[in-house]
């Protein structure tokens, strides 16, 4: 989980065989003239460029429209641009216009990505475009509002245009527009990059903000849950519902179910009204009291839970934080990692970070303490297992009982509250004729199911197990299982379906990375590609509705409690491949939970009882300023 694994396009494309071209990828939108080049564009009108036809591609532009990309010639070198790792370099030659390029090199699971934030206007159409040079070389937008947009092109040689069009949403004020490669491929330019559409600094008089809604009323759905609805207010596009003093819920809706709040409790209510001019005063306020009783019956968690992983035991670019310091916003806190002593031991080892890699580090002693006072305010404190480096692979019944034993040593040495897998890389691989995932018989799998159920019986009820398997060994599933009825498939995909199955009465939470990941089929028959929220809304749609396995209507992967499900995601661009931007977070949870903003993707069912969010990783949400975990108390009303 510390960097990018693999994904479903490491061993075979979606045909099961050694991947050729990235799969899932969309066709390229149609070629524009060159004579529509970067630094003609911001000089031209709208009318001037229809009489000439040479503005060919996405919505026709106004009067007051310009060239929103900061040194998109690179004429600057990278100044305005942010590239992955050290992919990104300035190169004079080849150039498709002035006297620089960039030039950027995927390497490994980097697939040389550079991209820019621009400011933009709401309820605006604009037209991306740049010159590209190289093999599957991409050219996107993401966080528009509306529907994220991508193109690319496969061949390389001679310069290309690559363009396409978006609207953006109605409170919109920013894109992320990208370029990037393909894992495996050789290094790709890109030249001229332009964001053509209305200057947010142009002149207009623009919307009003709304007045204050009225008619709020509500009420107690559950001992956690109230309902709330309101009469819509002239010219608002959202509403924020706020509660006593909490982050405020946005609702695209006249209405609104706010969860996670405590049994048998008053709880005062204002909504406001927003559209891209601001937001109206608050309305009167409504006080409701929520029923008594308990929430569902998993150990201890509250309704909607934050999971997060907490670099325990190493340093990396994110710096280490104290547990003491972790904030409160964490439901699950997952110590990473316990490792093996060698691949096929089962011996699992935990240590702290050493002092000369994090000279912060807390004493054994403040560590032990600090996780007993996280537990007496209500959370949890895991080991997690694995991890990239940390490969478990319970070959033996040997290894089975090594596994247990000191598991349990590290689980009773710091008083923790349960076990989470996060097996990556080759601990998990399916054996040859091992095709049926309810009745597993690898040896990896069959020792992992019962050293698991061991642990489980040992600590009791209260025993909280979690799961942070990769797409790759869940959804992939659905087409591929193992190395198939034929030989010749990676046997590693799917292979996490049997643990999952076996021990899904035991399980409290599976949160699926959804991220480090290639496309994947959807229940729709559809390639989701990460990033957005259409991925983790289809994604997630699979665990909480069932899918067959590698297409077999027979077999059956049987769907998960919502409530035992959490979408997995990494806090921070610097976090691993696949960050999504909190706005399309608030989409996938919209959706999911109360059936506002699909998009393209329609989930079979709402689910406002979904656990939760996880994230890689709690010290990767400190570097960037917490973003990830306010993001959730906001949603949930933390």
């Amino acid at each position: 989980m510390r960097t990018a694994p693999l994904d479903n396009g490491i061993g075979l494309d979606h045909l099961g065989r050694r991947r050729r071209s990235p799969p899932g990828s969309p066709a390229p939108s149609p070629h524009v003239p060159e004579a529509v080049v970067r630094r003609v564009l911001p000089l031209l009108t709208a009318a001037a460029l229809a009489v000439a036809g040479l503005l060919t591609a996405g919505p026709p532009a106004a009067a007051v429209d310009a060239d929103l990309v900061r040194n998109g010639g690179f004429e600057s070198g990278l100044d305005g641009w942010s590239c992955s790792g050290a992919s990104g370099a300035v190169v004079t030659a080849p150039v498709h216009g002035g006297s620089s390029a960039l030039r950027a090199t995927p390497a490994g699971q980097d697939n040389a990505r550079c991209s820019q934030t621009v400011t933009v206007r709401p309820d605006s159409a604009y037209t991306l475009s740049a010159w590209v040079q190289g093999a599957y070389v991409y050219l996107g937008a993401s966080g528009t509002g509306t529907t994220d947009v991508s193109t690319w092109t496969q061949t390389p040689g001679a310069w290309k245009q690559l363009t396409t069009g978006f609207r953006t949403g109605p409170a919109t004020t920013s894109v992320t527009v990208y370029t990037h490669g393909w894992y495996g491929q050789g290094a790709h330019l890109t030249d001229d990059l332009t964001l053509v559409g209305p200057d947010p600094g142009g002149t207009g008089p623009g919307p009003q903000p709304p007045a204050a809604p009225t008619g709020l009323t509500g009420s107690a759905a559950s001992a956690s849950t109230v309902a709330l609805s309101w009469t819509a207010a002239t010219g608002a596009t959202s509403y924020k519902v706020y509660r006593d003093g909490a982050a405020p819920l946005t609702s695209a809706t006249t209405s609104a179910t706010v969860t996670g709040l405590a049994a048998s409790t008053p709880y005062t209510f204002r909504v406001a009204a927003v559209n891209a001019a601001g937001e109206s005063p608050q309305s009167s306020p409504v006080t409701v009291a929520t029923t008594g009783g308990g929430g569902p019956g998993t150990p201890g968690l509250p309704a909607h839970a934050l999971v997060g992983y907490l670099h325990s035991s190493f340093a990396n670019g994110s710096g280490y934080v104290r547990m003491a310091d972790v904030p409160a916003s964490w439901d699950v806190i997952d110590l990473a990692f316990g490792e093996p002593s060698s691949v096929t031991s089962g011996d699992i080892r935990f240590r702290l970070c050493p002092v000369t890699e994090c000279p912060n580090v807390e004493s054994a002693a403040e560590f032990k303490a600090a996780i007993k006072a996280k537990q007496a305010a209500g959370k949890k404190v895991l080991i997690s297992i694995g991890g990239q480096n940390g490969q478990v692979q319970l070959t033996t019944t040997a290894a089975r009982d090594a596994f247990v034993s000191s598991v349990g040593k590290i689980i009773d040495e710091y008083g923790l509250n349960g076990l989470d897998i996060d097996f990556e890389g080759h601990s998990l691989s399916l054996a040859t004729g091992d095709t049926d995932f309810r009745a597993p018989t690898t040896p990896v799998i069959v020792n992992l199911i019962s050293a698991v159920k061991t642990l489980k019986a040992r600590y009791g009820p209260d025993f909280v197990l979690t799961m942070a398997p990769e797409t790759f060994f869940v959804q992939l599933g659905h087409q591929y299982y193992g190395s198939g009825p034929w030989g010749g498939q990676d046997p590693r995909a799917g292979a996490y379906l049997p643990v999952i199955h076996a021990l899904r009465d035991d399980l409290t939470l599976l949160h699926v990375q959804d991220y480090n990941s290639g496309s994947v089929m959807g229940l729709d028959g559809q390639y989701h590609s990460m990033g957005g929220a259409d991925f983790h809304i289809a994604m997630t749609d699979m665990l909480l509705t069932g899918f067959p396995v590698a297409g077999d209507a027979t077999r059956v992967f049987p769907p998960l409690r919502p409530d035992q499900v959490a979408i997995g995601l990494p806090a921070t661009t610097n976090a691993g491949n696949g960050y999504t931007a909190p706005a399309e977070v608030t989409k996938a949870l919209d959706c999911l939970t109360k059936g506002l903003a699909c998009g393209a993707y329609q989930p079979h069912g709402i689910r406002p009882d979904l656990r939760g969010l996880m994230t890689w990783s709690v010290n990767w949400d400190r570097f960037g300023g917490w973003e990830f975990s306010r993001g959730f108390d906001a949603y949930f009303g933390g």
